[in-house]
């Protein structure tokens, strides 16, 4: 890869993800019966920075892994997507993190995380001036403390980086960190959980982006096989159908879409054609067809 390409830096989270898939996702109370699994690379940041890799800019990644096996495979998986990892620490005495999520034969899924060493990254990293360097772009999102998000923040409107913030899972934003952020990314349920009314086709994703535009200066709302609005700093607000495509799986297809965003941005895009671009990259992901990924262990 080029070193004159600008880079994207990742400031999130890594887990070690078991995959159960079953023909439906259990009720409470249900024991339901899967057909396989397998293990995953994952983690909203890990996944964000291999897509950012694979959208054509560099990417750079601070996060943490436990001292086990599990944080072996991620660091590998990094290394194998050429994710310079040189930021991520290794920790002794607490355990990688880690998700199971079950996804049944339509190709939705859920999940559950556990957090482990991602609650331990230190915000004094972010110092670091050979962290920054070629650095135009920042994501960040709710899987890691919030300490750490504000902190990164900081260091980058210190150094005129775009920084877009995935707010998932949703949780409060502070008012600090909420003005230093430049895209807010959220999909349907996320966009309801910060403020806005519940999305359920185009038309209420406009009407989400347009009601937390007044709290960001750039907001994206996506809407699943719908596709995705935006509304921009002083502008009107624009809804990009998605492309069609027959569904393998949606898992990661959030995370395919905020690299692949980033890195355009990073490569000085505006934001409408960014979007354009990584709506046709999740498309090409939920289909099975996208760019070569960290290997499965099957």
């Amino acid at each position: 890869m080029s070193p004159h390409l600008p880079v994207v830096l990742v400031v999130g989270s890594l887990h070690h993800d078991i995959m159960v898939e079953s023909d439906h996702l259990p009720r409470v109370d249900e024991t339901a019966v899967g057909t396989r699994w397998y293990p995953k690379f994952g983690g909203k940041g890990g996944n964000q920075a291999v897509a950012a890799g694979q959208a054509g800019a560099r990417s750079r990644m601070v996060g943490a892994v436990g001292c086990d096996g599990f944080g072996a495979f991620l660091l590998d998986a990094l290394d194998a997507a050429q994710v310079d990892r040189r930021f991520v620490r290794q920790i002794d005495g607490t355990g990688s993190g880690m998700s199971v999520a079950i996804q049944d034969r339509s190709g939705d899924y859920a999940a559950i995380i556990v957090s482990g060493a991602n609650l331990r990254i230190d915000p004094a990293a972010l110092a670091d001036p050979a962290l920054w360097t070629d650095v135009r772009a920042l994501v960040l999102q709710n899987e890691i403390p919030e300490a750490v998000n504000l902190a990164a923040a900081r260091a980058a409107r210190g150094r005129d980086v775009t920084v877009i913030l995935n707010a998932a899972p949703a949780r409060a934003v502070p008012d600090e960190l909420r003005k230093l952020v430049d895209v807010l990314v959220v999909n349907a349920v996320e966009a309801e959980m910060s403020g806005a009314a519940t999305v359920t086709d185009l038309a209420s994703a406009v009407a989400a982006a347009t009601t937390l535009a007044g709290a960001y200066r750039n907001v994206v709302v996506t809407a699943g096989a719908q596709g995705l609005a935006l509304c921009t700093a002083g502008g009107e607000p624009i809804a990009i159908p998605a492309r069609k495509v027959a569904v393998v799986s949606t898992h990661g297809a959030g995370d395919c879409f905020t690299g692949t965003l980033a890195a355009r941005l990073a490569l000085g895009q505006s934001l409408v054609d960014a979007c354009h671009a990584a709506s046709d990259a999740a498309a090409l992901h939920v289909s099975g067809k996208a760019a070569s990924a960290p290997p499965d262990r099957t």
